[in-house]
């Protein structure tokens, strides 16, 4: 398999050698076959952020305390975490509907909340523009919470085909998940992911002081966000490489870390942004007939970051592939990435 190595290497050389993009690195399994590759500033073994990658983590953390019995998914999150702390976050024309959000709303996407990073209370500024432009700064869950109720709420929680992303929702996941345990997200993430894997570069940053991490880009600037990154979380903070990814993905989609059976649950699709589509805790990757007449690029299942990172599961063609281009501006250019080395490792 020399020859696909090297077309595969190929591609990420010339990925790099783009305007938009300074490194890539992305690894990639089919069958007996795998392979790890990387072109520009960032090498093969460079850990770095994941960003929303993140919330595959966390999916994976709740669906394994459901296994355990610790909770359901159509447990109301006010069960969990108390009236006083979600009061008056959901309202819709004076209705509060906080009190009506699951926990399987959250993991879709379906609770109707306003995304805390990226929504934008009135006459005000996002606070992804702000961490994007370099005001590096730390949040708490109430200073997310105390967000989101400035910024409008979409609709009412499991409106039918309704879905918005919102990181709110996965704060939210990770206050559960430590509510219920007694235990921080970290040790969550340590105990019943990274170290059952054997995952030796893969961690929740949480020490602005860490900087193993590749810094991020983001256009022309060398984006340094120690703070923002540790105050993630559970919706964003993990660091990793893209060979530790490709185990994780294999655990995750093969009932290592949480029952197989619950997979056919997670499918069930609804739209957030083109070209993709919410399911339960995860995503579906799946161009429009317009953009794939011959039906030549597979659906893929996973999920994906600002940061340019991803990870996804391939089920027509067995493929597992995990990557990061490294670029906040145009985390699109990762997709692109992703299609054409499943391509040309379809086409050997």
């Amino acid at each position: 398999m020399k020859g696909t190595e090297e077309k595969l290497l190929e591609i990420l050389k010339k990925t790099a050698e783009g305007q938009k993009i300074r490194g890539a690195c992305f690894a990639l399994k089919k069958g007996e076959f795998s392979w790890l590759g990387a072109a520009g500033d960032i090498s093969a073994l460079q850990p770095y952020f994941i960003a929303s990658t993140t919330k595959l983590f966390t999916t994976a953390i709740i669906l394994a305390l459901r296994s355990e019995g610790k909770l359901d998914l159509h447990d109301k999150v006010i069960q969990h975490l108390g009236e006083s702390l979600l009061r008056r976050l959901h309202v819709i024309k004076g209705t509060d509907y906080s009190s009506e959000i699951r926990i399987i709303h959250l993991l879709a996407h379906s609770s109707g909340l306003p995304d805390y990073f990226q929504g934008k209370a009135p006459g005000g500024i996002s606070l992804e523009s702000e961490i994007l432009n370099g005001k590096d700064q730390a949040w708490s869950l109430p200073e997310v919470l105390e967000r989101t109720r400035n910024i409008p709420a979409l609709f009412p929680p499991g409106t039918k085909d309704k879905a918005h992303y919102s990181d709110t929702n996965f704060q939210l996941l990770g206050a559960i998940a430590e509510k219920i345990t007694g235990k921080t997200f970290d040790f969550l993430c340590r105990t019943m992911v990274t170290e059952p894997l054997g995952l030796q570069q893969t961690w929740l940053y949480n020490d602005p002081a860490d900087n193993r991490p590749k810094n991020l880009w983001y256009r022309e600037k060398d984006l340094r966000i120690p703070q923002a990154m540790r105050s993630f979380g559970p919706d964003g903070g993990i660091v990793s490489t893209s060979s530790d990814m490709l185990i994780f993905l294999d655990a995750f989609f093969t009932g290592k870390l949480f029952p197989a059976e619950y997979l056919p649950e997670l499918q069930q699709w609804n739209r957030i942004f083109f070209p993709l589509r919410s399911g339960i805790g995860i995503h579906l990757f799946r161009l429009p007939w317009m953009l794939n007449p011959f039906g030549t690029v597979p659906e893929f299942i996973g999920h994906s970051g600002l940061s340019g990172a991803l990870a996804f599961y391939c089920p027509k063609e067995n493929i597992t592939i995990a990557g990061t281009v490294n670029q906040a501006a145009h985390p699109d250019v990762s997709f692109r990435t992703m299609i054409k080395l499943v391509l040309a490792l379809k086409s050997q």
